[in-house]
């Protein structure tokens, strides 16, 4: 049965509510009552890409809803250290758009979307100036520009930046304009279900992670803004309850497709312990400064893989130098290998690396202008997800949009550093605006009670007596994705993850799940485990296709370029709850924008860019 708004709104009036019991622990839980919201454009997601939406989407005259799991100023944006980019120009003037375009490209191997990197390229510039206008307070040179700095595999000086704080800078300047614009923004929301009738999206269904208390949110327009899947791995720079898969899965349920999942970027130094921060980044500025990389046996080591540049060559080699050393038998007693400045003098060490010295002194007591810090490789940046056109960001299933890490298409087989703080102000505000215009051009919205329902249903059928607990789960599917899906793969490896995982599946079918008067953290868990577990298996799938090492992507038994393999692997869930896997081919581009990359030239000292 469907319904057009005026019945909705009918049924809404009449204050209908939908009511559960369910019989644990011999008593009876309270009963619950769903809430509806009605918005214009819904967003999920409040961090950068979000926020940014929501506000386009505010400026274009349409009511806006925003809903995050965590606190919106402690959204994932803020662990965004290093920079944004933008071609202005201020301290190199040769710099161009399409010279950002160039190095993009070829830091992602040519596996880009085209169209996306241009755009990005060319409207950097002016999102970046938006954003300092309206409070984000970037570093200036003297005569009042921004200023900008080297990060990474740039050709020039072009990531500005607000000390080593920029996301967080970038996020709170976004929550100062939502406030200002009347943005409700609703905290402590884990969306379970896409509202998706004939291949239209009209909303999501959600609960309260604390009372679980669900709301129906209805809306024109959709955009999905929650983060990748890079905490499905034992060492992640993300938080734990963050970039879970939750993003992924419920694009693939919707009728979406995946693109890259299998490119994930391996940040080289991550803490190791302890253990509840495990994967926190050290800054790749402490090899930068003169770091160097020792393993378990005291040996330096860094002149095996890249003797030219040892510790200050690139990200994915360095990354995939310590995950060897460490597989290899070759760790630290805690499973790292030792990154050391200790040879710099104090005053050096608190000058050039204040963050880093204040960060191991706080959780470990440890002075790292007298110890080596332990590290190892952490998973850090999902540059697979969601395929959506690169103007609208429209996912091809009518009123959704996505935007930020979700997405795939910008950065290939490897992350350029800065892009991905211009990404979420350039697309959140393409697909704020497309999610709008699609608003306001409607007569009528179609509902459907019957989707509402079975969304409830879903939630319903979690919450059970059973033999496993979700928490141990995650953590055992995060040792799977690390020893079998890790820095370095093989096609062995790869079989026996994917028959764990398959194992994995059986396990969730029997959770307990018994959410009480201390929150509904359990049944969180368990849906996050449920995204974690397909978003890996989807890994899984385009880490097999993928039979080269490319980028962020390296396997042993396949350790060069293939041609053959310049192709994008895509991911699409099924009726029967299997995934499907299929390739796609690279899109073309000019001989203008191809003649920048033939000419641009590789960088092979990295001193002084090493900032993240």
């Amino acid at each position: 049965m469907v319904l057009c708004a005026e019945s909705w709104d009918q049924l809404i009036s009449e204050k209908k509510y939908y009511k559960r019991k369910f019989h644990l622990n011999k008593k009876t839980m309270q009963v619950l009552k769903q809430k509806t919201h009605i918005s214009n454009v819904l967003v999920i997601g409040s961090g950068g890409a979000g926020l940014r939406a929501a506000i386009e989407a505010k400026l274009a005259g349409v009511e806006v809803a925003v809903i995050g799991k965590r606190k919106k100023e402690d959204a994932h944006t803020v662990l965004a250290a290093g920079g944004i980019n933008a071609s202005f120009g201020n301290v190199d003037n040769a710099d161009s758009w399409k010279q950002h375009f160039a190095d993009t490209m070829i830091e992602g191997y040519n596996l880009s979307e085209p169209r996306m990197v241009e755009l990005m390229a060319k409207e950097a510039p002016d999102l970046v100036q938006e954003i300092d206008d309206w409070g984000a307070d970037f570093a200036k040179l003297e005569n009042g520009k921004l200023d900008q700095r080297y990060f990474g595999a740039h050709t020039y000086r072009r990531t500005c930046y607000s000390g080593d704080y920029t996301g967080r800078s970038i996020l709170n300047t976004l929550i100062k304009k939502a406030k200002e614009l009347e943005i409700p923004i609703y905290d402590s929301q884990y969306v379970t279900e896409l509202l998706v009738h004939d291949k239209v999206c009209f909303g999501a269904m959600s609960f309260n992670i604390n009372n679980g208390e669900r709301t129906v949110f209805i809306a024109d327009s959709t955009v999905l803004a929650a983060g990748g899947h890079t905490r499905i791995w034992r060492k992640s720079s993300s938080r734990r309850n963050e970039n879970s898969g939750d993003a992924f899965y419920l694009g693939l349920k919707a009728g979406c497709t995946i693109k890259d999942a299998e490119l994930v970027q391996f940040h080289p130094t991550g803490m190791v312990v302890p253990e509840e921060i495990a994967g926190t980044l050290v800054t790749e500025a402490v090899r930068g400064e003169g770091g160097h990389l020792i393993n378990g046996k005291g040996e330096r080591y860094m002149g095996k893989y890249d003797k030219e540049r040892l510790e200050l060559s690139s990200r994915d080699r360095v990354a995939m130098a310590n995950y060897l050393e460490i597989s290899e038998g070759r760790a630290t007693k805690n499973g790292g290998v030792y990154l050391d400045i200790s040879h710099k003098s104090k005053d050096f060490i608190i000058d050039k690396l204040p963050r880093m010295y204040r960060q191991f002194l706080d959780t470990l007591m440890l002075d790292i202008s007298k110890e080596p810090m332990e590290v190892s490789p952490t998973a850090h940046y999902s540059m697979g997800g969601i395929v959506v056109d690169p103007d609208t960001h429209n996912t091809g299933i009518e009123g959704l949009y996505a935007a930020g890490e979700c997405t795939s298409g910008l950065h290939g087989a490897n992350r350029l550093g800065g892009n991905s703080l211009a990404e979420i102000l350039i697309f959140g505000k393409r697909a704020g605006h497309h999610a709008a215009e699609r608003s306001i051009s409607l007569d009528y919205q179609i509902r459907s009670r019957d989707v509402v329902r079975k969304a409830h249903a879903n939630i319903d059928a979690y919450i059970k007596h059973g033999d496993h607990v979700a928490r141990p789960l995650q953590r055992e599917l995060r040792n799977i994705m690390w020893e079998y899906c890790g820095v370095v793969r093989t096609a062995d490896k790869l079989e026996e993850g994917l028959r764990k995982i398959e194992n994995l599946k059986e396990s969730v079918k029997h959770l307990d799940v018994r959410p009480d008067s201390e929150g509904y953290e359990d049944l969180m868990l368990a849906f996050d485990l449920e995204a974690s577990i397909m978003s890996a298996e989807a890994t899984v799938l385009g880490a097999q296709e993928r039979k080269e090492s490319r980028g962020s992507h390296q396997r042993s038994d396949y350790p060069s370029l293939q041609k053959n393999q310049e192709v994008n692997y895509c991911i699409n869930l099924l009726e029967n709850g299997s995934l499907k896997i299929s390739s796609q081919p690279l899109k073309n581009f000019s001989e203008d924008l191809r003649t920048v990359i033939t000419n641009t030239k590789d960088i092979q000292d990295f001193s002084g860019m090493l900032l993240e």
